[in-house]
């Protein structure tokens, strides 16, 4: 039986219209003659959607109860006898309630396809699991219900149900989508502005990403190589030099003109996997690079430009941004550098050549680098240039035989056999020498165009010729050999000194064998650990691993580098030679030293009991808080209600009911305070760092003070730059600095906001009206800066790698945070000016 096919109505936040949409849908198969049914529907309360689903037949729902309250589900085994071509089932992150047969309803829409029935379905962005946490930080709310990405991604069709923010507010106003005693709760917490643009990009992006996969998998189904600008791609070239930065910041500026670009780069690493640039140095421009939403990559390749152009092809990028070439003249007419050879290759995709101040900076001759030994490879490079240059040359010689003597082809003889002891080594070299002294006695010593010598003089000249090309050659190809010696070392030192960084600092071992693989250009490799207990059949662990399929036994790796008696190195990749065996073997010690480290610190943490009584606390906080939620949730709604209700109240009771709700709402603050403060403290509580608009972060702090005659004024500058926090975060914190200042600001004399730029970070001031009288009475001022609500701001502050300090007299607060790294203070369009209000 064929599967059914799978269609998502996707929406970025309830309201848009996803039930509406389906319905619609199922009304237009029903109009064309398709069997549709109604599996569940649930239009909580909106009467076009209700008036949608008429004529539609529709399977009653399965009824259940749960802790003494009644549920209705939808019946899948009433469902699966119908058996009709299409079931309209709403809400497919949905959690069933238990004694069902499926824990969620994404598992029974399975059941439907299963059995052939096609399903039409709908589903809100936030509830994908990939996302959960990004939506969390932006709306403070986590999504309980969630559906793992994996189901969405075999949808046969995805359809967006969008609508503009606002759009969606007006018809929260016009109480389309919640009842009227949640419209203003909804409007200044999750359906703000802000929170709706966010989710709307997310779903965009979300559903551009598996437009994008399909768009893929058609281009290798049919064996599509050429990129298709479907969304511009833009590829940086790093060598590891220091002109990196530079391209970096030119290809982020390219990227910022289009919006939806993706910036990646790339450093292509030799075939014996030991990079030979400073790793601190690529470090770095990883580091910018990702600061400005880009990608680093690595792969390992003989040649850098087919490397480039395999990595642009496969990842179908549109523009390659490279560096202007620092090789001088001469070198650029023996051999087309990397851009001139890429601009060739590219084909279709764009090669910007950026310009820096590396670029050309000597002009001199430079000998080609000597690698990292005298392989068939060089040897036939040198052989190939002997046999080429030594006749180019004697033909030279011939046309200007009348200038040049004897000694002087000799020098130039001599200049070509140090070129060829400096690529091939001293075999060559010999070779090479005596070619040319071969050449020398038939074109130039007479009797010309024989092998006869008749002076005794050119005699006794050719042997010392001979003698000196082959002392020259032996003392150039040493020097070589040094040379590559010398740079080998250079690189090992390198690889050591970074992975024992790592340990130093503590990284996971995941880290560190995926550095391993990086350097020796591995596909994968595993850190396996033997049970001891496990005999005489060995029983093996993987204790940390990285790449594709990485080895789980020793036996399945082609590369082993044993430990100790329970630990070994497994690896698979390209045969390693005996310099790298033993280098990976090195690294294998590094790697045992931080297995064994970690297995040390774990314990000792366990028995520490200021640890374990911290641990306690926080546990017992965090309970208290889940506890007291609950019941100042029930007594919030309770006096909302009563506020709500009509009546005449006396002015005393209507004082009182709000200074109650007030009492109330503060202690639900708190306990939130509290909970977050514990969270931050235990190391629980995500933090997602990024460019934030202060105008922005300020008029979601405004909103979150809620209803009322709140007065505050803000003089700040006319364009604020960005800072780098957590969204979420800075407005809880701006929230609480500005409630603590209206609270303690007397009649008529408003809180003040400033803020200015110094020294690349922003100082925001929250000043109270009282002007710091007082501050000194009953130690005013430390209570206030001892605060929970203080203490939090000042956490998250310093979590976000700000500060805040109190100043005049305890009565103001300044919040000091950094600015990004690109054009801090310049004003961008679209950023509106910060008004008094």
């Amino acid at each position: 039986m064929a599967r059914g096919r799978l269609r998502i109505f996707l929406g970025a936040a309830p309201g848009v219209g996803k039930t509406y949409a389906m319905l619609a849908e199922g009304q237009r198969l029903r109009a064309l003659g398709t069997e549709v049914v109604v599996g569940f529907v649930e239009p909580h309360g909106r009467r076009p959607t209700a008036a949608m689903a008429e004529g539609l037949e529709t399977i009653p729902r399965r009824a259940l109860r749960h802790r003494g309250a009644r549920f209705t589900e939808m019946d899948l085994d009433a469902v699966l006898a119908r058996r009709p071509q299409v079931a309209l089932v709403d809400e497919l992150a949905h959690s069933n309630v238990p004694g069902t047969r499926n824990a969620k309803r994404w598992q029974d829409v399975e059941e439907l396809l299963d059995a052939g029935i096609d399903v039409v379905t709908t589903l809100n962005v936030q509830h994908l699991e990939s996302l959960n946490d990004v939506v969390r930080q932006i709306t403070g709310v986590r999504q309980r219900e969630t559906l793992p990405d994996e189901v969405a991604r075999r949808a046969d069709q995805i359809e967006l149900v969008d609508l503009p923010p606002e759009v969606l507010r007006r018809r929260m106003v016009h109480g389309d989508i919640y009842p009227a005693d949640r419209i203003e709760s909804a409007l200044t917490h999750y359906f703000r502005v802000g929170n709706l643009t966010a989710l709307r990009e997310i779903a965009l992006l979300w559903l551009a990403d598996r437009v994008e996969e399909g768009l893929q998998r058609y281009r290798a189904e049919h064996g599509i190589v050429a990129p298709w600008e479907t969304r511009e791609r833009i590829l940086v070239a790093l060598n590891g030099g220091p002109e990196g930065e530079t391209l970096i910041r030119r290809a982020a500026r390219i990227s910022a003109r289009t919006p939806g670009t993706e910036l990646l780069a790339l450093h292509v690493v030799p075939e014996d996997g030991l990079t030979r640039v400073d790793p601190s140095v690529l470090d770095a421009q990883r580091t910018l690079l990702e600061s400005l939403g880009g990608s680093f990559h690595q792969t390992t390749g003989g040649d850098v430009v087919e490397a480039l152009l395999q990595f642009a092809e496969a990842e179908n990028v549109t523009q390659i941004v490279l560096g202007a070439s620092r090789r001088g003249r001469v070198a650029s007419l023996l051999r087309a550098g990397v851009g001139e050879r890429t601009i060739k290759g590219s084909g279709p995709i764009d090669v910007h050549i950026v310009t820096h101040e590396e670029a050309a900076a000597s002009a001199a001759l430079r000998l080609p680098r000597p690698g990292n030994g005298m392989g068939p490879r060089r040897l036939g490079a040198a052989a190939a240039g002997a046999v080429v240059l030594l006749p180019l040359l004697t033909l030279l010689l011939t046309v200007v035989r009348g200038p040049m003597g004897l000694a002087g082809a000799l020098v130039l003889y001599l200049l070509v056999i140090v070129v060829v002891a400096l690529v091939g080594g001293v075999v060559p070299a010999l070779l090479a020498a005596v070619a040319a002294a071969l050449l020398a006695d038939y074109s130039f010593i007479a009797p010309v165009h024989s092998f006869d010598i008749e002076r005794p003089d050119e005699i006794v000249a050719l042997v010392v010729f001979v003698v000196t090309a082959v002392l020259v050659g032996t003392a150039a190809g040493a020097a070589a050999r040094h040379t590559r010696q010398a740079a080998r070392a250079i690189a090992e030192a390198r690889t050591l000194s970074r992975l024992a960084a790592g340990v130093l600092r503590g990284q996971d071992l995941p880290a560190l064998v995926e550095m391993i693989r990086e350097n020796f250009g591995l596909s994968a490799v595993s850190l396996l650990e033997r049970d001891p207990r496990a005999s005489p059949v060995p029983r093996w662990y993987v204790v940390a691993s990285a790449g594709d399929h990485p080895p789980e036994r020793p036996y399945e790796a082609e590369v082993e580098s044993p430990v100790d008696d329970l630990l070994t190195l497994a690896a698979r990749g390209p045969g390693l030679s005996s310099q790298d065996r033993r280098l990976l073997d090195a690294c294998a010690a590094e790697l045992g030293l931080a297995h064994a480290r970690g297995r040390i610190a774990g314990p000792a943490g366990v028995g520490d009991p200021l640890a374990d009584a911290e641990r306690t606390r926080a546990s017992l906080l965090l309970a208290a808080g889940r506890d007291l939620r609950a019941p100042l949730r029930t007594a919030e709604d309770a006096l909302g209600r009563l506020r709500r209700r009509g009546g005449e109240r006396a002015p005393d009771e209507r004082r009182l009911l709000e200074t109650a709700r007030a009492a109330v709402h503060r202690a639900a603050q708190l306990v939130t305070d509290l909970d977050d403060l514990s969270r931050l403290h235990a190391g629980a509580l995500d933090l997602y760092l990024r460019p934030v608009d202060l105008n922005e972060a300020w008029g979601a702090a405004l909103d979150d003070l809620g209803p009322g005659g709140h007065s505050i004024v803000l003089r700040l500058p006319a364009y604020l730059p960005d800072v780098i926090a957590d969204a979420a975060l800075l407005t809880r914190a701006l929230t609480a600095l500005a409630a603590d200042a209206l609270r303690h600001s007397p009649p008529g004399r408003p809180p003040v906001v400033t803020a200015e730029t110094h020294d690349g970070r922003v100082a925001i001031r929250v000043a109270d009206g009282s002007g710091g009288e007082g501050a000194a009475l009953a130690g005013r001022s430390g209570s206030r800066a001892d605060s929970l609500a203080l203490r939090l701001s000042r956490d998250l502050a310093e979590a976000m790698d700000g500060s805040l300090r109190t100043s005049g007299r305890g009565s103001a607060f300044t919040v000091t945070l950094s600015l990004p790294s690109s054009a801090p203070g310049r004003p961008r369009r679209g950023k509106r000016p910060a008004r008094p209000t």
